[in-house]
């Protein structure tokens, strides 16, 4: 008798690289400590499980640096150069390193009938659930996890 792997669910609600990055780094250390590993993406985080959706990610200074303009691209840019220098993958290359190592995307149902989101522009492989479903998974969830 096989025993069940321990699971693990994330769920990401902003397409900033601030929102973005947490749950694709913890989910994929979740899988490879052998957990069943999840990523439900509702609200504005939907927008990275779309086709082309990571290569918008922003990063939003905060407070009122975040305010000015033209702020949000030096901010982006700049923290891009701090993520390259630190030779940590892009977020589109961890997106499929989760997809490879076995974590699931999850587009939430209610964000995507609300934003009339056409399902075919989901990357690859990201399924839809309702709040219900993965609710369900989140019940038997070892760690459950907002990011």
């Amino acid at each position: 008798m096989t025993q069940e792997k321990e699971k693990a669910g994330f769920i990401c609600v902003k397409d900033t690289l601030d929102g973005a990055y947490p749950s694709l780094v913890l989910g994929i250390n979740a899988a490879r400590l052998g957990m069943e590993s999840k990523i439900f993406y509702s609200f504005m985080g939907l927008n990275l499980v779309l086709k082309g959706g990571v290569d918008h990610a922003k990063f939003f200074p905060p407070g009122v640096m975040g305010a000015i303009p033209g702020m949000v691209s030096l901010a982006t840019g700049m923290m891009k150069k701090k993520i390259d220098k630190a030779n940590i993958p892009s977020l589109g290359e961890l997106m499929e390193m989760a997809q490879i190592e076995g974590v699931e995307l999850i587009a939430c149902k209610m964000t995507v009938d609300m934003m009339e989101i056409d399902e075919s522009k989901l990357v690859s492989g990201v399924i839809v659930w309702t709040a219900e479903d993965f609710l369900k998974y989140a019940k038997e969830c070892k760690l459950c996890l907002f990011t």
